[in-house]
């Protein structure tokens, strides 16, 4: 499939235009449309896709549910597994484990 729309400058596509971040901005979500555009900028290297405003659909409202799995993951994400200690921060991947069991910011 080969799609073709219209590519802009930086600062260049009109105000129907917007990103997804900007559509989020707007309480808005692309709603499975393809984007119609996009601004590439950086000689090229970077681009971001523009979604037409006036066929976005709001963004869906958070469910009960989806609040309470959205917790559980995030206070899974700050319990260190070692410890069983909620750290009130997201764990580092890099560690996989609290900063206090790994050693590191311990005072010498």
């Amino acid at each position: 499939m080969t799609t073709s729309y219209t590519v802009f400058r930086y600062r260049q596509a009109g105000h129907q235009l917007m990103t997804r971040r900007q559509l989020r901005t707007a309480g808005l979500r692309p709603g499975g449309q393809e984007p119609v555009g996009e601004i590439r900028w950086r000689r090229g290297t970077r681009v971001a896709y523009l979604y037409d405003r006036a066929t976005a659909l709001p963004v869906r409202p958070m469910t009960p549910a989806k609040a309470r799995a959205l917790e559980a993951a995030m206070r899974a994400r700050r319990t260190c597994p070692n410890c069983s200690q909620d750290r009130g921060y997201c764990i580092p991947t890099s560690l996989g484990i609290c900063p206090p069991c790994a050693g590191i910011g311990l005072a010498a």
